[in-house]
């Protein structure tokens, strides 16, 4: 049964591999097709899933039984992913959409970074607010969790491959998005980086506690699909200093593009 807590990490595994994989196709696809507006159309068309995540959200949260605690995290899910497919998309980017200029520190070259998310953060932020005050009054509040460990991830993510960090891949950024590569350093972990991971591990052991003292199986399924999630989380950081090929877990899904032979190597950190 999937509402066992040990199958349950396992599905959070599958769905973490299988939405990235997804999500990298669609807008690879999209690029090597070249027509015009066809990164719109993807975001169009993946509609459903944004409508579908919000739907469920609202209809699981009266309620701690496990298939609705499974609901909740799978339309966490779905919001994010369509909003990031907006994104990797360029439809939902920022108003600076070139390069960052040569020479460009401190505090002018992070406006100019933020600038490239602003309204992909503030899509974030009005999802995050939207499940907070939506799941606010019922018991089911594993929507919510879930979206806010995504963000948290990501902002973390974020800003270390802005202050640092010695594996940066930029190679799976999709056309709309490729001016964002120039926004990252590559070098030595910032100070940041401990920070971040160690942030990561003490929400980590804190979920597994939750998990290890809940009482109903709900509770433990949705702690357990929680401590998955941070734990892929803590992973995908370390993945930005170790010397590991993580992207064969996507190369062999991505489209190959019609006239570059460069082979495709890395892919953006946070889903």
């Amino acid at each position: 049964m999937l509402h066992h807590p040990a199958l349950a990490v396992l599905g959070a595994l599958f769905l973490w591999w299988a939405a990235t994989g997804i999500l990298l196709w669609c807008v690879h696809r999209a690029d090597r097709d070249s027509g015009p507006g066809r990164h719109e159309a993807t975001v169009l068309l993946a509609l459903p899933l944004l409508i579908g995540g919000v739907t469920v959200a609202r209809a699981t949260e009266g309620t701690l039984a496990p298939w609705a605690v499974w609901m909740a995290f799978v339309a966490a899910l779905a919001i994010w992913a369509w909003i990031e497919l907006a994104f990797l998309s360029g439809v939902v980017t920022g108003p600076v959409t070139t390069a960052c200029p040569p020479g460009l520190v401190g505090a002018a070259r992070f406006r100019r970074a933020f600038g490239t998310i602003a309204w992909h953060e503030g899509a974030l932020v009005a999802a995050l607010a939207w499940l907070a005050v939506t799941t606010a009054q019922g018991p089911n509040r594993f929507a919510f969790y879930t979206f806010l460990i995504l963000f948290c991830a990501r902002v973390f993510a974020k800003l270390n491959l802005f202050l640092g960090a010695p594996r940066i891949n930029t190679h799976f950024l999709p056309r709309p998005v490729a001016h964002l590569g120039s926004y990252f350093r590559q070098g030595p972990v910032s100070g940041f980086f401990p920070l971040s991971v160690t942030l990561l591990a003490l929400t980590l052991g804190c979920l597994i506690d939750q998990w290890w003292r809940a009482v109903a199986d709900g509770p433990a399924l949705g702690f357990s699909l929680l401590s998955a999630l941070s734990a892929l989380a803590l992973l995908e950081h370390w993945f930005m200093v170790w010397k590991l090929n993580d992207d064969k877990l996507w190369r062999w899904m991505i489209p190959a593009p019609r006239n570059d032979k460069t082979k495709l190597r890395g892919k953006p950190h946070g889903f």
